[in-house]
């Protein structure tokens, strides 16, 4: 349905939007050319390249991130439109998805890379830094996997 698809993109280019805004500012910042510290010994913002997927694999593949992320965009998209009536929690879980996607993808096509900045350590573990989108992209997927794999995220 098209009505659905205005829905999750506006929501989307809303989380594209917030994303960006991180990214720019975080990376404009001198401040943060080395990690600044917010908690000692659990958070900081430590701005670094990733060049590769999730916990860096596959680095130096940009095109190939690119035309998957740009591929399950479209997928995302025709699905969207299928499904006859989508409810706030479907478009909520699809516009976290998109827009968490598509900020991964302008950061590989415009900068080579994508830009991560939360840093977390827990439990002595440096938790591999991301951002954002990542964070959307994950919130939405466990939403569809606790729904039951999605069964019950659209009525």
């Amino acid at each position: 349905m098209k009505k659905n698809l205005i829905n999750v993109y506006l929501l989307s280019i809303w989380v594209v939007t917030v994303d960006q805004f991180f990214k720019i500012y975080l990376s404009s910042k001198s401040l943060f050319e080395k990690p600044f510290v917010i908690a000692p010994n659990f958070f900081s913002i430590d701005l670094v390249h990733n060049t590769g997927g999730a916990f860096g694999i596959l680095s130096g593949n940009r095109w190939i991130f690119v035309a998957i992320g740009v591929l399950v965009v479209a997928i995302l998209s025709f699905l969207v439109t299928k499904i006859e009536y989508l409810d706030s929690k479907g478009t909520f879980v699809f516009s976290l998805l998109i827009g968490g996607i598509l900020g991964n993808v302008i950061d590989r096509v415009i900068h080579g890379y994508v830009i991560d900045y939360l840093s977390f350590k827990i439990a002595g573990y440096n938790f591999p830094i991301f951002n954002f989108a990542d964070i959307c992209i994950v919130v939405s997927i466990i939403i569809i996997l606790v729904s039951n794999v999605g069964e019950d995220l659209w009525k």
